[in-house]
């Protein structure tokens, strides 16, 4: 093979992988939070989950985004495994969508649509419309791509040692094992079953062959999942073997189907086929559907042997008493998609944390039990430690790609950690006052006590509505925080007024009059952060639509 026809299929493959990936990747960050919305909310029945499965990959053109973002959901318990399976059996024939734009070939039309998306990136400045200027270029480059390996083919043809090569393989295992390897080194099916497709375009495969390599290519698929579950829970690596059950499955069964009935499937994908690039994407098309069809009302039965495969539980980890993050942790599958989602997750229960701190640190004000003031300083620490942690994450996903909608949330994300680190704080301060209170024996009047619980329960309720709202966007509570909050501040000017008249009739000391005074600042304060918290997501939006207007 001459040198000229290596490096042109060298450059054309590398074109076509990077085309695959800016488009694929480009998707994601423009309509990535809005899918991974549809995912979460019409999974609820296998079928609905397939139907959505399929609109996903179909869209972001990669079953391998979708089966590990499937993946990072079942791994967050936002999904279960059946709700998973019915996403990934959609994702199946989602992903012959690619096969299918590939054969109708439209290298012709490829640079005016690269050179339409090279011109919006130069001279726009809007984020959001350079970033779908960015699916044409990848779009673009994947065609230029196939447009040259589709040329360094036709060269093979005058090649006698490339085409005896080819035309030799004839043995359905072989053909399966090539599609499987090929598959698993480049972890894109689509991209093998086009390079699949070009070949059979150039008559340098024959049609049953391709039948086979696709069958491997399907498995193949599978190792991005499996890769991605590695680092996961158990019910990651059960979702990523449902995804990988599925395809062998089916695989086993087309075999034995093409074993009896060889020609008359080819005959009929050649039927229904204007040339062998339109049998290819046709066949893939065919073998995916056929096997959903066959194996979806057993799906129940593939979730089962997966649990067969990864047995027993993970191990209960304490996460209230352990330094360890939940959501974004070591046994956590990462996906830019669900990166923030699974920050949300972590913060609302850092959130939860540092609101049974301060009613602990308040309840032991009044009690004085030594082992709840201990366990505010414990809980404090792992406070601490959250902040710490959801804070790098927070700066190692800021690197990454996310999706439009999620990166104008970050700054926010910045802001709530800091907020709830400071409610942690002041119930560290109401401790410190509780010790301070016992130690020096320090007395606080039942009226200042009924005055602080109430001031406390205001609070609370403010702290929950406001968690609420972050952490699930429920605005039904907004008007609600509004008003609490004003009363809350009202609250403690009266607070602070009845405080100074009881000193003044000397019904309270000095000593205990500081720590009420303190006590009561610091509620209202933790007021303030909690209403922080409510709005910190709108903020942060309305602030990157606002630098989106100023760019532009």
């Amino acid at each position: 093979m001459s040198a000229e026809i290596i490096l042109k299929m060298a450059g054309g493959l590398g074109l076509f992988l990077f085309g695959m990936s800016q488009m694929s990747d480009s998707i994601e960050k423009v309509a990535g939070a809005k899918l991974r919305r549809i995912l979460e909310i019409f999974t609820n029945n296998r079928f609905m989950g397939m139907l959505v499965g399929i609109i996903f990959t179909g869209i972001v053109q990669s079953s391998s985004a979708c089966t590990v973002m499937v993946v990072s959901f079942v791994n967050s318990g936002l999904m279960n495994l059946f709700q998973a399976a019915g996403v990934i059996f959609g994702a199946n024939i989602g992903t012959t969508v690619t096969s299918q734009l590939i054969s109708f070939n439209l290298s012709e039309y490829a640079p005016a649509i690269l050179l339409a998306g090279v011109v919006v990136v130069m001279f726009v400045k809007k984020p959001s419309v350079r970033k779908v200027a960015e699916v044409f270029i990848g779009f673009g480059i994947l065609f230029v791509g196939l447009s040259t390996m589709s040329q360094a083919m036709a060269g093979m043809k005058e090649e006698p040692m490339i085409v005896n090569l080819l035309g030799s393989l004839t043995n359905p295992f072989l053909g399966t094992l090539v599609g499987l390897v090929l598959t698993s080194i480049i972890q894109s099916s689509s991209v093998t079953v086009s390079i699949v497709l070009l070949l059979a375009t150039q008559d340098l495969l024959a049609l049953p062959i391709t039948l086979y390599i696709i069958m491997g290519c399907n498995i193949g698929s599978c190792a991005t999942a499996l890769l991605a579950s590695l680092s996961g829970k158990k019910d990651a690596k059960r979702a990523a073997l449902i995804h990988f059950w599925f395809n062998v499955i089916g695989t086993f069964i087309m075999y034995i189907i093409l074993l009896v009935a060889q020609d008359h499937v080819v005959n009929l994908i050649q039927s229904i086929s204007s040339d062998n690039g339109r049998f290819v994407a046709n066949a893939h098309t065919i073998i995916k559907v056929f096997q959903v069809v066959i194996l979806f009302p057993f799906s129940k039965l593939i979730v089962k042997l997966a649990c067969l495969c990864v047995p027993g539980e993970d191990k209960k980890i304490n996460y209230r008493e352990s330094y360890q993050l939940k959501y974004i942790g070591e046994k956590v599958v990462f996906n830019p998609a669900t990166a923030v989602v699974e920050v949300v997750n972590e913060l609302e229960r850092m959130a939860s944390l540092a609101n049974e701190n301060l009613n602990r640190a308040m309840n032991a004000l009044i009690t004085l039990d030594e082992d709840d003031i201990n366990e505010v300083y414990e809980v404090e620490k792992n406070i601490n430690f959250l902040n710490h942690g959801i804070t790098d994450y927070l700066v190692k996903i800021n690197q990454t790609t996310l999706p439009i909608e999620d990166l104008k949330s970050i700054g926010a994300l910045f802001h709530v950690v800091n907020d709830i680190e400071r409610i942690g704080d002041h119930a560290e301060n109401v401790a410190d006052a509780a010790r301070q209170r016992k130690e020096e024996g320090i007395s606080i009047s039942k009226v200042a006590q009924e005055e602080l619980g109430e001031m406390l329960e205001m609070v609370n309720k403010i702290i929950q509505y406001s968690i609420d709202m972050f952490a699930r966007s429920d605005e039904a509570h907004m008007q609600e925080i509004i008003a609490l909050e004003d009363s809350v501040d009202e609250k403690e000017r009266q607070l602070q007024r009845a405080h100074v008249e009881r000193l003044t009739r000397g019904e309270c000391t000095p000593e205990a009059g500081m720590i009420f005074s303190d006590i009561v600042s610091g509620l209202e304060r933790v007021s303030d952060h909690a209403t922080n918290i409510a709005f910190a997501i709108k903020d942060g939006e309305k602030d990157a639509e606002d630098e989106d207007m100023i760019v532009h």
